[in-house]
């Protein structure tokens, strides 16, 4: 037994029975296969970043040390790890001119977020992370690795890829690269409070331009009141900051032409919007490196207007009762198209996904979902759903990750292959479909 591993996200607590750091397939197949004839829970543990919420009890496979990258430039392919971070694969596939479906953090394992979807920083270009997968090494409840594949065991293929973690311990993945060695991309910031152009007037001139960008410009809109701190720049302590977020593979000309309509909104505090390598691609978000404590959760929208926008904002802004970073990713684009090999990414129809994330520090969850259940109720009307890869800590709630038939054909999946529900943690659908 060793202690747990520290992880990202530390506002829950971490308390299993037993701690396996695997650093190979065959630990983490001995480590499944002595569990189940104990009667043991499972859980993963990678980064940490998507924790579900607090782990008491059982064994907890930590496959941080299972951090193998090889790229082959040829087929356009990276084989990784079940540790590996996004950051390790950026790193690796640079030299040749290729990127991965990553997200916004590098600091995030890869193959968990690809499992649970992933919606990379090029989405509407590429499509979800889960639609690159050529292959997957999984070990199920039975204790036996299993190379999945669309030739080898399809049904488990599918599952994977969008379904999360629920069918298995995955200690490897093939997935493919694009052509990607730099992108346009950044950020243009403004005064949610300010005077003439506020978080109202941003949210609708957002709304009004995605309605006008090709399919292969990916964006986003974020709103936050930063904390007055000297760590910040100037322009952003103490303020409410509601910025829009852009990553495009065009040229420099033509991306000046299309984000001309956000500068026109109204004076910036920031732009950062310029030409720049992919492998600098986590500066259009930049997220926190540091772990912390956070609550979070998702709404997929089958479209939004801009009453509802400003609601939201006005919820979630400088007079709600805790700091919530607010973002909203436009979807469409490639995120709309089925795969060549279908898998279980759901919701493919929707236009946004709204993601609410809280800090909880001086913060209890119970006030946190209080606030996002005013949020969900005023989206009600055009919700789809929520996104199995953005729920922090409320894993005692899997309603809505996926749409009714998608569900029900994972439960089928479950009840054969995991009868005992040895792999029931949170995030999972139960044999009986809930």
């Amino acid at each position: 037994m060793t202690t747990a591993p520290a992880g990202f996200q530390t506002g829950f607590p971490v308390r299993p029975d037993l701690v396996v750091e695997a650093a190979h397939a065959e630990d983490v197949r001995a480590a499944v296969a002595d569990a189940a004839a104990r009667g043991l829970p499972v859980h993963v543990h990678a980064t940490g970043h998507g924790l579900p919420g607090a782990v008491e009890g059982g064994v907890l496979i930590s496959t941080r040390r299972m951090d193998s990258v090889e790229i082959d430039p040829v087929r356009r392919t990276a084989r990784i790890g079940a540790g590996v971070t996004w950051g390790q694969v950026i790193e690796a596939a640079a030299p040749h001119g290729l990127a991965p479906p990553n997200g916004s953090s590098p600091s995030v394992g890869a193959v968990s977020y690809t499992l649970g979807g992933g919606l990379p920083v090029l989405a509407r270009e590429f499509g979800y992370a889960a639609d690159h997968v050529h292959t997957l090494d999984v070990v199920t409840a039975d204790g036996k690795l299993r190379h999945v594949s669309p030739d080898s065991e399809p049904d488990l293929f599918w599952a994977l890829r969008g379904g999360g973690h629920r069918l298995g311990v995955v200690t490897g993945m093939e997935i493919g690269l694009v052509a990607a060695g730099r992108l346009y991309g950044g950020s243009v910031a403004f005064d949610g409070d300010g005077a003439g152009v506020g978080a109202a007037e941003v949210a609708a001139g957002y709304l009004e331009w995605v309605r006008t960008v090709p399919d292969k410009l990916t964006s986003s809109l974020a709103a936050i009141r930063y904390p007055d701190v000297p760590q910040l720049p100037e322009p952003l302590r103490g303020r409410y900051v509601v910025s829009v977020r852009v990553a495009y593979t065009g040229g420099a000309a033509e991306s000046e032409r299309l984000v001309a309509p956000l500068r026109a909104i109204g004076p910036a505090l920031a732009d950062s919007l310029r030409e720049l390598p992919y492998a600098d691609s986590h500066a259009i978000h930049s997220d926190p490196p540091f772990p912390h404590a956070y609550y979070g959760d998702s709404v997929v929208l089958g479209g939004l207007d801009e009453e509802h926008a400003v609601r939201v904002l006005e919820l979630t802004g400088p007079k709600a009762p805790m700091m919530t970073v607010v973002q909203l990713n436009h979807l469409g684009g490639a995120l709309a198209a089925r795969p060549a090999v279908d898998n279980a990414v759901p919701y493919r129809e929707a236009g946004f996904l709204l993601r609410l994330l809280s800090p909880l520090d001086g913060t209890d969850v119970a006030s946190v979902r209080a606030l996002y259940a005013e949020v969900a109720e005023v989206l009600a009307p055009v919700a789809l759903g929520r996104s199995l890869g953005f729920s922090f800590g409320g894993g005692d709630r899997t309603e809505g990750f996926h749409d009714a038939r998608t569900r029900q054909r994972l439960a089928g999946l479950v009840s054969r292959h995991d009868p005992a529900s040895l792999f029931g943690g949170s995030y999972g659908v139960s044999p009986g479909g809930r």
